[in-house]
């Protein structure tokens, strides 16, 4: 099991905390960018740059995983295409996607889209707080801990 991140939108003090985590619990982690993501020097943490393109990180990001992985996104769409090949789906503020809850969201997506395209503005999403941090390593931490139980 590794961790993808969806790396040039996520946040870097979620980068900050995921560099934490997997030095703690030896878990290969995996930034994926169109542009250059300086990480800490670990055998474990490693960066590949994609070029630009649109969806070029997300489709390498599909194409390297493996069901039981955990991929790190905002991404709506990827996400879907994450559990749909049997992996996980966090986003940075700790909400985990499921098969449950994935098709409603990319409802909402596409209603905001539809909504911004006719020239309303929706505003973008509030910045992440505290409390998401918190949220977001909480439930990382519950996923290694699960995960590491089934190995051990």
């Amino acid at each position: 099991m590794q961790i993808w991140v969806d790396a040039d939108a996520c946040p870097r003090v979620i980068k900050d905390i995921l560099f934490r985590a997997a030095e703690r619990t030896g878990t290969k982690l995996t930034l994926v960018a169109n542009q250059y993501m300086p990480t800490p020097p670990s055998p474990l943490i490693t960066a590949i740059q994609v070029p630009p393109g649109f969806d070029v990180a997300d489709n390498t990001i599909v194409q390297k995983l493996e069901k039981g992985d955990l991929v790190i996104t905002a991404d709506i769409p990827l996400a879907a295409e994450v559990i749909e090949k049997g992996g996980l789906a966090l986003n940075p503020r700790g909400e985990m996607y499921t098969k449950e809850n994935i098709r409603q969201r990319l409802s909402m997506r596409d209603f905001m889209d539809t909504l911004r395209s006719s020239g309303i503005e929706t505003g973008g999403p509030p910045a992440l707080n505290q409390q998401d941090r918190q949220l977001f390593a909480n439930k990382l931490d519950q996923f290694l801990v699960k995960h590491k139980r089934k190995q051990g």
